[in-house]
């Protein structure tokens, strides 16, 4: 089972090359890529079932034990996130077909979308197997190089615009984080996650604290967290709808992967706890705030997503069991969710003209299908029980009155405080642009006002609404209404079926989520899993060199220091 491991980047990465290699032929480019993230899919649900009914799994890379070869490590969560990946990344580009034929690939050149896609994929699936700091840092940089080209496609002088500020932004933290690698590595002598498990444990405590901020800033520019993530609501927005869809869900999703990887394998005793809830907190607060101050609807939900990753890093912050399970379940539920928010957005774009709430109206009697594939995400993203979002938060919520400590009951205020706001800002999208008349919306002075007093109510709350938005920036100019192709809107209606199913199946779910935060508050497990030689390496098996060298291995010891703390 081992072996199935580096599929999950070497089927995209295949295909990509077979892609490049066709690149006049657009609808083989098509097969080939919808076949490679079916695979990647079907290889990534084979894992997820072997690791939770087997335990994690290991491979070594050509046969070279650990710490000297590069080693790939699937358990609970990295399984979890695949799996999750591949469906937002099928799911969306679906969408992008059912453009692509009602456009005809203006957005997306066929010779370059498809293989960058699938490089996109390959680099986030890396990230997600990496069982050492510079093979993640590998994967950052795979999917960062195709994002760069994603986020640029057609050309158009405001994609241009955001392109610069994020590759300038992902320049910055790549090289903080190549420099923290070298800072561990001079201070430790190796890279291997289940090696620094035991080496920065034996470190001083002052040594250990410099390198633990040196990782979160840099993961932490990539989740987009308070004060780092200044750069994601001009940078989003700007993109196609499927490419904004697909960054949203996943990439800063991979930042805050790897902030948990840090946080329990490399500094699980860390010092920076109580940092981490107060930055959980400043980054709810400050992102819902500039959601409830946006006109546009692109813009509102790129703040949404900077204010719902202060969930997951109130998680982490709690390092505890039960925080890391509540932690997992929220992240694959906010991947599905916002994934799914921004593909309705989409549609709504192509019905409506635009995402500006200044000249929205009348969708709800226009396309009531979208209305109700915008409706249900909502209502999942604002926390209404008995949805996913809902179920998420109630376990963080346990999990900090568990810990039972002043910033952690700040922080479930807080925590409360946000999902009501968040499903305010989302219910004014519903008002503005679904309850509310086109011809009021585009002032059209044939429209015969009426005198009701429910219509008069409902005009003097869209006036304020509006009043309050005065000065908030405002969307893409508007553009005429375009056809909505059946498979755009099967692709996210699928995406909703996702989220619910997360919601009919939230038993299951949260009890592997559960298991893989248990797992992750047993780091010297792992350590061990990795370190010690394998059956095949004690018999000779494999390619290279698999017999370790020195003191490579642990000893019961050090591994029972790594799990007291000591």
């Amino acid at each position: 089972m081992n072996a199935w491991i580096p599929l999950v980047v070497l089927i995209p990465l295949g295909c990509a090359a077979l892609t490049l290699a066709l690149p006049g032929n657009r609808r083989a480019q098509q097969a080939i890529t919808v076949g490679a993230l079916i695979a990647m899919l079907t290889v990534s649900l084979i894992l997820m079932w072997a690791v939770d009914t087997s335990g994690p799994l290991v491979m070594q890379v050509g046969g070279w034990a650990a710490p000297y070869g590069i080693s790939l490590v699937v358990d609970r969560l990295s399984a979890l996130m695949l799996v999750v990946s591949a469906i937002v990344l099928l799911a969306v580009l679906l969408f992008s077909l059912g453009q692509g034929l009602a456009d005809g690939d203006e957005d997306t050149p066929v010779s370059i979308y498809y293989p960058t896609y699938l490089v996109l994929g390959a680099g986030v699936c890396n990230a997600f197997i990496a069982g050492d700091l510079f093979n993640l840092y590998v994967g950052f940089e795979i999917l960062l190089v195709a994002s760069y080209v994603l986020i640029t496609l057609g050309g158009t002088a405001p994609r241009i615009r955001a392109g610069v500020t994020y590759v300038v932004v992902s320049l910055v933290s790549s090289i903080l984080f190549l420099a923290g690698i070298g800072v561990i590595y001079a201070a430790t002598g190796t890279v291997n996650l289940a090696q620094l498990t035991i080496r920065i444990a034996e470190l001083p405590g002052e040594v250990q604290l410099i390198l633990n901020l040196l990782l979160l800033i840099a993961f932490g520019i990539k989740a987009a967290i308070f004060p780092l993530a200044f750069w994601l609501p001009d940078s989003y927005p700007t993109a196609p709808a499927p490419v904004t869809a697909v960054f949203a869900g996943l990439l800063t999703k991979v930042g805050v992967y790897a902030i948990i990887r840090s946080q329990t394998q490399l500094f699980p005793q860390s010092s920076v706890d109580n940092l981490l809830l107060v930055i959980a907190g400043l980054t709810l607060i400050v992102g819902i705030l500039g959601a409830v101050s946006q006109l546009d609807i692109k813009r509102l939900l790129s703040f949404t997503l900077i204010s719902h990753i202060g969930y997951m890093i109130f998680g982490i912050g709690m390092a505890t069991a039960a925080g890391f399970g509540a932690t997992i379940y929220y992240i694959a539920h906010h991947i599905i969710v916002q994934t799914t928010l921004f593909l309705a957005v989409g549609l709504i774009e192509r019905q409506g003209g635009s995402t500006s709430l200044t000249s929205l109206g009348g969708l709800l009697r226009a396309a009531p299908v979208i209305a109700i594939l915008f409706f249900i995400p909502m209502l999942n993203l604002g926390g209404i029980p008995p949805f996913s979002g809902f179920i998420g938060k109630l376990g963080l919520f346990e999990a900090g009155a568990e810990l039972a400590t002043p910033g952690t009951y700040w922080l479930m205020g807080v925590g409360a405080l946000v999902s009501l706001l968040t499903l305010y800002a989302l219910a004014r999208v519903w008002s503005l642009a679904f309850w509310r008349t086109r011809a009021a919306a585009l002032g059209e002075p044939g429209a015969a006002p009426s005198t009701s007093t429910e219509a008069l109510m409902l005009r003097d709350r869209e006036d304020a609404l509006l009043d309050r938005l005065h000065g908030a920036p405002d969307a893409i100019p508007r553009q005429e209404q375009r056809q909505i192709p059946g498979l755009m809107v099967g692709a996210t209606t699928g995406m909703v079926v996702v989220s619910v199913v997360l919601t009919l199946f939230a038993g299951p779910l949260y009890a592997y989520s559960e298991r893989a935060g248990e797992m992750l508050t047993q780091p010297a497990e792992i350590a061990r899993l990795v370190l010690e030689p394998s059956e095949e390496s004690r018999l000779g098996g494999g390619s290279g060199r698999t017999e370790p060298l020195g003191n490579v291995v642990p000893d019961a010891g050090q591994l029972d220091e790594v799990e007291n703390g000591s």
